[in-house]
């Protein structure tokens, strides 16, 4: 019989307004992988943060049991006690610290009251290698990659004898082959005895790392799979998610782009003063009307850095070549000329750069062009509810009402909001940043969809994706970028992984 870690029974959570978990039940074996999925929405971090003491025991309805025993806690220090430790997507890292001060930042290495320094670096330089990670404890944080910072969040938690190992998409902002060694590492703490609960909404990587999947839709525990009985497959989880099947994630398109050339580069690099090398080196490409073109790369070869130059040049690189648009040799000394002349740039971070989380849907989507519904510098509130209402529909933006922050969205209604932010700009080309990262499964083919409707009404856009099979299903032509350079360009027919991938390490 099955030995249980974590069992919590009849789960239910409200917000004003919202049941965000309704009766849940999740129950996680020890020293097993389990993965909890779900759409945006459904549940999955309340779920966790109800466990790891952020609702404190009396904001929800429900019970605790850890190890055979009830558990009520008050706080997250309640929940690291008991040996369950959580790691958010966003990093709790402080970036001007060293790697030592990190790990143990909280719970102190002491004698008496003085922090014992050299105690630390030891015990520290052992957790990195526990987690295999080859740096130097003295470095600031600050100057490591984002798959090294991931691993410096595990190495903290083992620092606090952590039995249960809670990771909130971890490898949403990695690359390939960090998260391959993210994966590898919950492999390795398994052999070790540490449990481990993975949200995550990448299919590929839940069906290769889980022993068991739970599925929430809209606050509900819908089922739980097993990896043992062979029920983990992608359509499985996939039906039991969005509540239908979805036979091919990317919609298929009937139409072809026109001839006609919107957006030129030739020999276009770009300078960053603030880390003294080019970032872009003789970039030339161009985009159809009606084109979805992929960027594709690995993380850090510029792929950002050059759809920034484009909108504008707001990180202030000193660029040289030329740009044009519609044929008219153009120069952006700043994003809103950018704007005027039909460019809109959804970035990757919605969440810092792309929405004002404290302000409403509303708010939000007409910011980006607010002459169009002001008069004498007063804004027609009448108008903007109108804007407001006609994109969420359009975009399917499920919201109680457009005056809903935004910052209480999910993850996937904040993209769309971004999204029709950019649209009510009513540009001719859209770049689309990571346009699905930490997005669920049905979100992503909402996402897709709406791209596809927008070429077809003759919209061109960039698509930069750290995501393959999202630039083999998506675009029309791939551009790859290595090192700030195009190392190629493959029509989709002739595209594929392989290929891809040669390019950007070549």
């Amino acid at each position: 019989m099955a030995k249980y870690i974590l069992e919590m029974n009849h789960i239910t959570k409200e917000f004003p307004g919202v049941k965000a978990l309704n009766d849940v039940n999740f129950k996680v074996e020890e020293g097993e992988i389990h993965c909890l999925v779900g759409e945006n929405g459904a549940g999955k971090s309340t779920l966790m943060k109800v466990l790891s003491g952020v609702y404190p025991h009396g904001a929800y309805q429900g019970d605790i049991v850890l190890n055979e025993e009830t558990q009520k806690y008050t706080s997250v220090r309640d929940s690291e006690k008991a040996g369950i430790a959580i790691i958010y997507q966003e990093l709790a890292l402080i970036p001007d610290m060293a790697v030592y001060e990190n790990i143990f930042l909280g719970h102190e290495i002491k004698k008496g009251a003085i922090i014992d320094w050299n105690e630390t670096i030891v015990r520290s330089t052992k957790m990195l290698k526990k987690v295999k990670l080859n740096v130097n404890p003295a470095e600031l944080i600050r100057n490591l990659g984002v798959g090294k910072q991931q691993l410096i969040e595990i190495a903290k938690a083992l620092s606090k004898d952590v039995k249960l190992l809670i990771l909130d998409e971890p490898t949403s902002a990695l690359n390939e082959n960090d998260s391959e060694n993210l994966l590898l590492l919950l492999k390795e703490l398994k052999t070790q005895g540490i449990t481990s609960i993975m949200i995550s909404h990448k299919l590929k990587e839940v069906i290769s790392i889980a022993d068991t999947v739970t599925i929430l839709r809209d606050g509900k525990t819908i089922c739980s799979l097993s990896a043992k009985n062979g029920e983990i497959t992608e359509n499985t989880i996939i039906k039991c998610m969005v509540g239908r099947e979805i036979d091919n994630i990317y919609p298929g398109r009937d139409f072809k782009p026109a001839e006609e050339t919107v957006l030129e580069l030739k020999n276009w690099s770009g300078y960053d003063p603030a880390q003294g090398r080019e970032i872009i080196k003789d970039v030339s490409l161009n985009v159809k009307k009606g084109e979805i073109v992929g960027i594709a790369g690995l993380m850090g070869a510029g792929r950002t850095e050059l759809a920034q130059s484009i909108f504008g040049n707001p990180a202030g690189y000193r660029l040289k070549g030329e740009l044009f648009i519609d044929g008219q040799k153009k120069q952006f000394n700043n994003t809103s000329d950018a704007i005027k002349a039909g460019i809109a740039y959804v970035t990757e971070d919605r969440k810092g750069n792309g929405l004002i989380l404290i302000q409403d849907v509303k708010q939000n989507i007409s910011i980006s062009n607010l002459k169009e519904i002001a008069k004498n510098g007063v804004i027609n509130q009448n108008e903007e509810i109108n804007i407001g209402n006609d994109y969420r529909q359009s975009l399917n933006i499920k919201t109680p009402s457009i005056a809903q922050t935004v910052g209480n969205l999910s993850g996937g209604n904040q993209q769309k909001v971004s999204v029709g932010k950019w649209l009510f700009a009513k540009p001719k080309i859209l770049i689309l940043d990571e346009p699905t990262r930490g997005i669920d499964v049905g979100a992503k083919y909402e996402i897709y969809t709406i791209m596809n409707d927008l070429i077809k009404q003759g919209m061109s856009i960039i698509m930069i994706s750290s995501e393959l099979p999202e630039i083999l299903g998506m675009s029309d032509r791939v551009y790859v970028v290595s090192e700030g350079r195009i190392a190629g360009e493959l029509p989709i027919e002739e595209a594929t992984q392989e290929k891809i991938m040669a390019m950007a390490t070549n």
